[in-house]
């Protein structure tokens, strides 16, 4: 079994700051790869906002860039989005997604239930 939980989402002012955290944990998990937060606006597709490989490589979309900062730590298999200049275009659901691989060798994406984001004009 493998659990990934987010936490941190809440409501901020326009202009504010807010950092999300992903843990994923469970027995099965031998080494977890790429991490990544996703985020889904009521009406609109799920996107992606940034992800990291186990190496540290990182990707943004280009509405984060300069604004949002993915990092990990890889012994603790956790991921954190620190959000600054946020927006009300910002506001969404966002959801953390993790590669795993397992000691029996197979490698699957887990999601986390999503932290709300909300920030007012």
């Amino acid at each position: 079994q493998v659990q990934v939980v987010e936490s941190g989402g809440g409501l901020v002012q326009a202009g504010g700051s807010l950092r999300l955290s992903c843990v994923a944990s469970g027995s099965s998990i031998f080494n977890v790869n790429a991490m990544g937060w996703y985020r889904q606006a009521p009406g609109k597709q799920r996107e992606l906002v940034a992800s990291i490989t186990s190496s540290d490589s990182t990707n943004y979309a280009d509405s984060v860039k300069g604004r949002f900062t993915i990092s990990r730590d890889n012994a603790k298999n956790t991921v954190w989005l620190q959000m600054n200049s946020l927006n009300p275009e910002d506001t969404a659901v966002y959801l953390c997604n993790a590669n795993v691989r397992t000691y029996v060798g197979r490698t699957l994406e887990y999601w986390g239930q999503g932290t709300q984001v909300t920030v007012s004009s």
